[in-house]
């Protein structure tokens, strides 16, 4: 499965957000201008961030969006499966009216074997892991490992 723009940018912001921490409520021009995304794309994102209860939006001037709990409450397998509109390697897993041969077909179980695999990694890593992460790698403290993945 490769994973879409929707994937990548819905991250991104997320983790914008997860570094802002309880601060005031982040407007999308500013994540925008920070991640180099559009603000157009940015607003079609938070649209199933908000529906799935990643993210809460606060009206007013000041008004802005946060995150809608704890970043080590919200996984990357989270904002992926808010995002994308497919979140299986392939459709007939999610859909398998879509396949006649889905009831008795050999592959099916095959194909979801690598989906599950990709979910169970991207549940292990919340926000605040990725934000942890980065942050030792910008101070020189790792080499990309990830110390924080938690088994589950």
């Amino acid at each position: 499965m490769k994973l879409s723009t929707r994937s990548r940018y819905g991250t991104r912001m997320m983790l914008y957000l997860a570094r802002n921490g309880e601060q005031s409520p982040v407007q999308l021009h500013e994540i925008a201008s920070h991640e180099s995304i559009s603000v157009k794309y940015l607003e079609q994102l938070i649209i199933p961030l908000k529906k799935a209860n990643l993210v809460t939006s606060v009206r007013g001037a000041k008004g802005g969006h946060r995150l809608a709990r704890s970043p080590d409450k919200i996984t990357i397998g989270d904002v992926v499966r808010a995002v994308e509109r497919q979140t299986e390697l392939v459709e007939c897993l999610s859909h398998p009216q879509m396949c006649e041969r889905a009831e008795t077909c050999p592959a099916r179980p095959v194909w979801n074997m690598p989906t599950r695999a990709m979910y169970q990694v991207l549940d292990s890593l919340s926000l605040s892991d990725v934000v942890q992460t980065e942050q030792a790698l910008m101070k020189g403290q790792s080499k990309g490992e990830w110390p924080c993945i938690r088994k589950k």
